[in-house]
C-alpha cells in the first residue's frame, strides 16, 4: 500500500519542530541538516526544499520565536484593565509560552556570543528588534516615561532589563525544569513589575 504523501506545509512544520529540538540540544555548530532530516523522517534534500541552508533554517526559527513572544505581550498588555492586572498576567503568559516551547526558548534566549558570524549578528539583531518592540509596548503604560529617566532611550533601557532578565530566567528554568511555573511567575513579577509599578506611579 502506497504511503500518503504528507502536505508540504505539514512537512515543513515537522522539520521546523525537529530542528528546534536539535538546535536546542546541540547548539548551532553541533546541529546538522543530516541529523535534522533523519529525525524528521525525510532526506536532507527535502529539508533544503523548504529551507535554503542551515543558517536560513536557524534564522527562521529564531524569528518565529521572537514574533510569538511579542504576540504574547501584545495580547495580554493591550486592554483597558489596570496595569496591576495586565502586567502580571502577561508575565504569566510568557512563562506559559516558555514552558510549552522549552526548546524554542533555549534557542532564542541562549547567549549569542558563541555563534559564528553572520548568525551571531542576526541573532543579536533579532533581540534588538524585540527590545525596541517591547519598549514601544511598555511605552503605552501610564507613567512609563519615568522608568529610566528622560531621553529617547529610556524605554529601550527598561525593555532591555525586562528582556535580559526574563531571558536569563528562561535559561535558568531550562536547567532546573523541576521548578513550578507559579514560582517562576512569582519571582519575575516581584523583581520586574514591582519596580515598574513604583516608578510609573510617580506620574507627571
Amino acid at each position: 500500500m502506497q504511503r500518503k504523501r504528507m502536505p508540504a506545509a505539514e512537512r515543513r512544520a515537522v522539520i521546523a519542530a525537529v530542528a528546534t529540538e536539535v538546535f536546542a540540544q546541540r547548539g548551532y555548530d553541533g546541529a546538522s541538516i543530516d541529523e535534522i532530516a533523519r529525525r524528521a523522517g525525510v532526506s536532507a534534500p527535502v529539508v533544503y526544499d523548504h529551507f535554503a541552508s542551515k543558517q536560513d533554517l536557524y534564522e527562521r526559527l529564531v524569528e518565529r520565536t521572537r514574533d510569538e513572544l511579542l504576540t504574547v505581550w501584545r495580547e495580554h498588555l493591550f486592554s483597558d484593565e489596570p496595569a496591576a492586572v495586565r502586567i502580571p498576567r502577561a508575565i504569566a503568559a510568557w512563562a506559559g509560552y516558555v514552558e510549552e516551547h522549552r526548546d524554542a526558548g533555549r534557542m532564542y534566549f541562549r547567549d549569542a556570543s558563541a555563534l559564528p558570524e553572520p548568525v551571531r549578528a542576526f541573532h543579536l539583531d533579532i533581540h534588538a528588534q524585540g527590545r525596541v518592540a517591547l519598549g514601544a509596548i511598555l511605552g503605552r503604560e501610564a507613567g512609563a516615561a519615568n522608568i529610566a529617566g528622560p531621553g529617547d532611550e529610556a524605554l529601550e533601557l527598561a525593555a532591555e532589563i525586562m528582556r535580559a532578565g526574563l531571558g536569563g530566567l528562561a535559561i535558568f528554568w531550562a536547567e532546573h525544569p523541576h521548578i513550578a511555573r507559579e514560582r517562576i511567575v512569582t519571582a519575575a513579577v516581584n523583581v520586574l513589575w514591582v519596580g515598574f509599578e513604583r516608578v510609573s506611579a510617580r506620574r507627571a
